[in-house]
């Protein structure tokens, strides 16, 4: 029986684990035979350690978000000839990977973090494993900790970054595929038509974790009684409370919503998302072909993800010290802004090279059937 081995970093939910689970799910839908598994490698390593940098993480953003924003542009962004070497570290972790290769023998493995496809870019180097490796990225660029050598096929969010890749590390362009970031295929493809809304549904998106700043937004939300709000709570149960002693008819706080569904429900009921530049969920905004605005943000990925966002002029960033309602307004009523992005919309997905579940899947098998006739031939 065949394997595939997913590999996220830390246990914690984000966009690593979305991606991995939408990928597994997009499997079991059209695959029989074939053993699917996840495994967190700081986990695996020492479940204390993984504990210990989970919390360290959640606290250095949101204690010191300015200190973790330049730590992460001088540590994981910076010039190709700056890379760190990890010297620290990446024994014990190398050995690490090298037993749970060989406990698990998987015959493809799914790179959902930069850190465990770094890790077997090494291994590949020195001669150490031989299992095709697929890189699926989960931000809109690529940090400097993702492995580059010895990786098998790329799954890319963007033609830029894929003209990155050629540019900085020359990889052949057929090992490379701009699939976008992967979403659930039950968040399903939206050919939305422009209209006229005179009381827009706005969704509120960010607040699960308590770092994405929704509660700062709360005295616009309170002033703003021309929407109609939708706030995505998520597991924050203390956000969702607060909202509830507001007693306001045109804000309505939702708990965690575990239906895909349900989700996509949503998404098709609302008008705009306000959010943080986060990879999962501005890619499932882009899917749904809604407006996006763009809220807070937190230090590093997501700075750097505005950063091409905006750019590109897929995201409109709010001003916080504007009117929050007078803004959306503004912008929802200006037909040129929105066709300018309706067209970034469109030249965004133009550039997707494969996107449906049964082509990602047929790219995944294909390594499989790929080992299974050199096993056969040996």
């Amino acid at each position: 029986m065949k394997k595939i081995l997913f590999l996220p970093l830390l246990r914690m939910q984000s966009g690593h684990h979305q991606v991995a689970d939408a990928l597994m799910d997009m499997l079991k839908m059209r695959t029989s035979g074939i053993v699917l598994k996840k495994i967190d490698l700081l986990s695996y390593t020492n479940e204390s350690l993984e504990k210990m940098i989970s919390n360290g993480y959640l606290n250095w953003i949101r204690y010191a978000p300015e200190t973790y924003n330049l730590a992460y542009k001088n540590f994981f962004y910076v010039p190709p000839t700056k890379v760190h070497s990890f010297k620290w570290y990446k024994h014990i972790f190398l050995k690490k990977m090298e037993r749970l290769l060989s406990e698990e023998n998987p015959d493809l493995i799914v790179c959902t973090h930069g850190f465990p496809s770094y890790l077997l870019s090494q291994l590949k180097r020195k001669g150490k494993c031989n299992i095709p490796i697929i890189n699926v990225y989960t931000d809109f660029f690529i940090n400097n900790v993702w492995g580059k050598e010895g990786i098998d096929v790329h799954f890319l969010p963007s033609q830029e970054v894929k003209e990155s890749l050629i540019r900085k590390y020359q990889i052949a362009n057929q090992n490379m595929i701009v699939t976008g970031i992967p979403v659930h295929e039950e968040i399903t493809m939206t050919a939305r038509i422009p209209k006229s809304v005179k009381r827009p549904k706005i969704l509120i998106s960010g607040g699960n974790s308590g770092l994405g700043g929704i509660l700062k937004l709360s005295e616009e939300l309170k002033k703003s009684p021309g929407l109609d709000f939708y706030v995505l709570c998520g597991n924050n149960r203390k956000l969702y409370d607060e909202i509830i002693t507001w007693n306001l008819d045109h804000i309505k706080p939702l708990p965690y919503l575990s239906s895909r569904s349900e989700m996509n429900k949503l998404y098709e009921e609302v008008d705009a998302i306000v959010t943080k530049p986060g990879g999962v969920t501005i890619s499932e905004a882009l899917r749904k072909k809604l407006p996006i605005f763009v809220h807070s943000m937190l230090p590093g990925q997501e700075k750097i993800n505005l950063r091409y966002l905006k750019d590109s002029s897929l995201v409109f960033e709010l001003d916080h010290k504007q009117s929050f309602e007078t803004q959306l307004f503004s912008i929802f009523n200006d037909h040129e802004k929105m066709e300018r992005w309706n067209l970034a919309v469109d030249s965004y997905h133009l550039g997707l090279e494969l996107t449906s579940a049964e082509y990602l899947v047929e790219v995944m098998q294909g390594f499989l059937d790929l080992k299974l006739g050199l096993s056969t031939n040996a």
